[in-house]
C-alpha cells in the first residue's frame, strides 16, 4: 500500500473555494504519485481563519467560532476528493465545536474511496491548547479497518504516549497515522522521537504529516517546523534509522510503498521483539520500583 504524508505549506486563502483549490491540488499530487492513503497535517482547518477579518483571525477563540460554518463544506470537499481519486484521505484536523460550554475538540477525519467517514479526537492537550481555555481532549480511542489493514490515528502530541497507541495496536493496527503541527525544533523532535518509539515498540509503520511555512496572521499557525516522514521498526529488513521516507526542503510529499505482509513476516527474524515482549514489563515484580536504601 502506497502511503503519502504531506509537508503542507500554510497559505492565506481568501475564501473556502481558494482553500479547497489548494487542498485539491495537493491531493492531486499525492494521487499522481500513486498514493492509496494521503495524510494531511494537524490544525489544517485553522488555515480557514485567513478568510476572516483581521480582528477575528488574530484571535484564536474568535477564529474557532468563525470557521464552524465551514464544517459541512469541509466534509463535502474531502469526501468528494476521496471518492474521485479512489484513495483514503486523512484530512489533518478540524477544531470542532463540542456543543459544551463553547469548547472545541481537535478532530481528525478519515475519508474512504467508498464515501465512508470516521474520526479520532486528539486525546492529550498540549500546553498551548490548555492555555487557550476552550479546547478539550477526546474520550474515545479507535482503530480503523481500511483496504485489508487496520490503522490508528494519534494526533500530534498523542504519539508521545505509549499506552493508547498500544491499545490501538492490540486492536490490530499495523499503521499509525500522525497528523502534526509543531512550531519549534524541540517540538518537531518530540513528535519524531514519539513516532520512532511507537514504531519500535509496536512493530508498526508510522506515517506523520506536518505543517510548513509561516503565517503571521494566525496565533496558532504563525511558525511551522519539521518534516513529514514515514517510519518503520529499526530492525532487519527496514532502514537502520527507522526512516522509510522523509520530505526535504520544499518537497511537499514523502511517499513510500509499505509492505504489511513483510512487516508481519519480519517478526520471525527480528533482532528484538518489543511488541512480543511487551508483557514482560507488566510482571508483578517489576510493575513497581522498590526503594532500597544504600
Amino acid at each position: 500500500m502506497k502511503v503519502a504524508v504531506a509537508k503542507y505549506r500554510i497559505g492565506e486563502p481568501r475564501d473556502f473555494d481558494e482553500f479547497a483549490a489548494g487542498v485539491e491540488a495537493a491531493i492531486g499530487a499525492a494521487a499522481a504519485a500513486g498514493a492509496r492513503i494521503a495524510v494531511l497535517p494537524e490544525y489544517l482547518s485553522l488555515e480557514l481563519g485567513a478568510t476572516c477579518t483581521a480582528d477575528v483571525r488574530g484571535d484564536l477563540q474568535a477564529s474557532l467560532a468563525a470557521i464552524q460554518p465551514y464544517r459541512c463544506h469541509w466534509l463535502a470537499l474531502f469526501s468528494r476528493l476521496a471518492m474521485q481519486k479512489r484513495m483514503h484521505i486523512v484530512a489533518g484536523s478540524f477544531l470542532l465545536a463540542a456543543n459544551r460550554d463553547g469548547r472545541y475538540r481537535n478532530r481528525c477525519d478519515w475519508f474512504t474511496p467508498d464515501g465512508a467517514h470516521g474520526w479520532q479526537d486528539k486525546l492529550q492537550l498540549t500546553g498551548f491548547e490548555k492555555a487557550a481555555g476552550v479546547i478539550e481532549g477526546g474520550d474515545e480511542l479507535k482503530a480503523f479497518a481500511a483496504d485489508g489493514i487496520r490503522a490508528g490515528i494519534a494526533v500530534c502530541y498523542d504519539c508521545e504516549f505509549p499506552l493508547p497507541v498500544r491499545a490501538q495496536c492490540e486492536a490490530g493496527a499495523h499503521l499509525l497515522v500522525v497528523p502534526s503541527c509543531t512550531d519549534t525544533e524541540a517540538g518537531a523532535t518530540r513528535v519524531r522521537v514519539g513516532c520512532l518509539a511507537r514504531a519500535l515498540e509496536n512493530r508498526v509503520f508510522v506515517a506523520q504529516a506536518g505543517t510548513a511555512g509561516e503565517a503571521a496572521w494566525s496565533p496558532a499557525l504563525g511558525v511551522n517546523t519539521g518534516e513529514a516522514a514515514i517510519y518503520a521498526p529499526m530492525d532487519r529488513g527496514f532502514p537502520a534509522d527507522g526512516i522509510v521516507a522523509q520530505t526535504r526542503g520544499d518537497q511537499a510529499w514523502a511517499v513510500a510503498d509499505l509492505d504489511f505482509d513483510a512487516l508481519a513476516a519480519s517478526r520471525a527474524g527480528a533482532q528484538v521483539a518489543n511488541d512480543r515482549d511487551w508483557a514482560g514489563q507488566l510482571a508483578p515484580g517489576i510493575a513497581r520500583a522498590r526503594v532500597e536504601t544504600l
